[in-house]
């Protein structure tokens, strides 16, 4: 559930703080006040696109700290590598002037999609226009879907589709007309011809460079060489022979002084290290030791090696795959009359699988469709809609096989709002109140099986009024006692029913506009309904209206 909202320069709010509670809670104020503002700071909270203008003017930053408590959620922080605090989340937004913005769980920074997809545990909002989805009849199979609940057939499914796309997808890349598969053919020998012939090794281009920069320089190369043999081992006062006479030396006179022993050993060292050094350099003189030739062999070579990366725009590695995978492809088309055949016999037998998953998966969808139609209509006669009726239309997919990646069905809602009249798509039946119980009765009906423990409503009661709205206000009450239900209403019945009520207050001072929020006692929330009701100045009439509408929903909620 949602604990506390706090918010920072958005728009008109420069400061709230918001404790939330469990069970129904209500935001209500004047057209104009801010309501929607607090939804547009939940939304950011939960990773959702931003605009600069949400930003109060003048403001340097704004942010949006929302603190959740969910064991799911501290779950995902786990999973993800953030520190969870018991089950306690915070999900911070801040947003700069410029459109940039920044996200944190818990303190760590997280990419805005890392924000969002932890924001869809916490928190489910429907907006004003949210019910525009019903009228989307894409969307429709989802619903029925997400309602279903039929994971693993729709798993099963999956996997028979998959795997016959992709017998499909191979043969198809195998049937090519005659001429072409010829002209692919030749194509791919002489890239194989080509590639063979140059007998590609990974890191030969590296050592042939090596090589040849040493050749480009082999005569200074071999001139300073000579010399630092000469000097080394090559001549009469070499420094190896200067060091074996200076060890002689010290060495008979450590017979009559010890303490010279060390020396001794430290030239022999000396000594070691410089005929170590000679033959190094010795070593090196005979590399330098190559035929007129040479120079010129690494030079084709390497031309050859240069033209062939560019022309396949590989390294030497990737010639080396390409080759493999040209013999590779040669081999399926010399022989693609043999896999054809087989590949076809393959297709047939997966095709008949995923039709009966699909067949399996339509009858799933048949038995959930009817269990939602029957509780989506209660839902809808509760909420004062009595001669409804709601269908769940099942179509086969008009496609060449009759089915694609998501089965072989084609879903409408279909609804009659009055007695005798013919079932139709929503959007030419529902009114804009229908709509709005539609989606309430949806949210009702889909809540027993959506781990999300928060719901928010941003005008639900578009729409609606009379006894109407009393069924909505009802029905949230409900809904609140399994579900946390923040609602922003304009409606004295939904108001009525909430077990805590916000006043969202506008004000101007010094030139500027101002939001507070503030939860109402009792008293306060007389007042406040008695204004929704009426409006204008308060009368005691009003008044008692408002206490005795208050009186009713509270026995109501302590009956659910």
């Amino acid at each position: 559930m949602l604990k506390n909202l706090h918010i920072e320069n958005i728009a008109v709010i420069e400061r709230a703080d918001v404790e939330f509670s469990s069970g129904l809670s209500v935001l209500t104020g004047e057209t104009g006040a801010g309501k929607s503002i607090i939804i547009d700071a939940l939304n950011a909270a939960l990773g959702s696109r931003t605009s600069r203008d949400l930003v109060r003017t003048g403001s340097e930053r704004a942010s949006v700290t929302a603190v959740f408590e969910n064991a799911l959620a501290a779950a995902w922080c786990r999973d993800n590598e953030l520190d969870a605090d018991g089950d306690e989340i915070v999900l911070q937004r801040r947003l700069s002037p410029d459109g940039k913005s920044s996200a944190r769980v818990n303190g760590l920074p997280v990419s805005a999609a890392q924000l969002r997809e932890l924001g869809a545990r916490l928190l489910d909002i429907h907006g004003q226009n949210d019910g525009r989805q019903l009228l989307d009849e894409k969307r429709h199979l989802s619903y029925l879907d997400q309602y279903a609940a039929e994971m693993e057939a729709k798993q099963a499914f999956s996997v028979c589709y998959d795997r016959y796309r992709q017998l499909k997808k191979e043969a198809d890349s195998l049937r090519l007309d005659e001429a072409e598969k010829l002209q692919l053919e030749d194509t791919l020998r002489f890239r194989i011809a080509e590639l063979e012939k140059a007998e590609i090794r990974p890191g030969e281009e590296e050592e042939l460079s090596a090589r040849r920069d040493l050749l480009r320089n082999a005569e200074k190369l071999t001139e300073f060489l000579d010399a630092a043999y000469t000097a080394l081992y090559d001549r009469d006062d070499s420094a190896v022979s200067l060091c074996g006479e200076a060890e002689y030396a010290v060495g008979r006179s450590a017979a009559w002084s010890p303490e010279l022993q060390e020396a001794e050993e430290l030239i022999r060292s000396a000594r070691l290290s410089l005929e170590d050094a000679a033959e190094r350099v010795r070593e090196k003189q005979a590399e330098l030791d190559f035929s007129p030739d040479e120079y010129d062999r690494l030079e084709n070579r390497l031309n050859l090696l240069r033209r062939l990366e560019k022309k396949y725009a590989a390294d030497e590695a990737g010639l080396v795959r390409l080759l493999e995978e040209s013999r590779e492809r040669l081999d399926r088309l010399e022989y693609s009359g043999e896999r054809l055949a087989k590949l076809d016999k393959e297709i047939a037998a997966a095709l008949q699988a995923a039709k009966k998953a699909a067949a399996e998966l339509t009858e799933k969808r048949k038995a959930a469709a009817a269990r939602l139609e029957k509780q989506v209509e209660a839902e809808l006669k509760a909420l004062n809609m009595p001669s409804v009726r709601f269908r769940v239309q099942l179509d086969p997919r008009s496609v060449e096989i009759g089915m694609d990646a998501t089965g072989a069905d084609e879903i409408r809602f279909l609804m009659s709002a009055n007695a005798g009249e013919a079932l139709g798509p929503i959007d030419r039946i529902a009114s804009g109140g229908e709509l709005s119980r539609i989606m309430l009765a949806l949210k009702n009906v889909f809540a027993e099986r959506d781990l999300v423990d928060a719901l928010v409503f941003d005008e639900i009661d578009t729409g609606v009024s009379g006894i109407a709205a009393q069924r909505v206000a009802e029905k949230l009450a409900q809904l609140a006692k399994n579900k946390q239900v923040l609602c922003v209403t304009h409606l004295p019945q939904i108001a009525a029913m909430a077990d805590e009520q916000f006043l969202v207050e506008k004000d101007e001072h010094g030139g500027r506009t101002f939001t507070e929020i503030r939860l109402l006692d009792r008293e306060g929330r007389k007042r406040e309904l008695a204004r929704l009701t009426g409006g204008g100045e308060l009368t005691e009439t009003q008044l008692a209206g408002a206490e005795e509408l208050l009186t009713a929903d509270e026995r109501f909620r302590s009956a659910l």
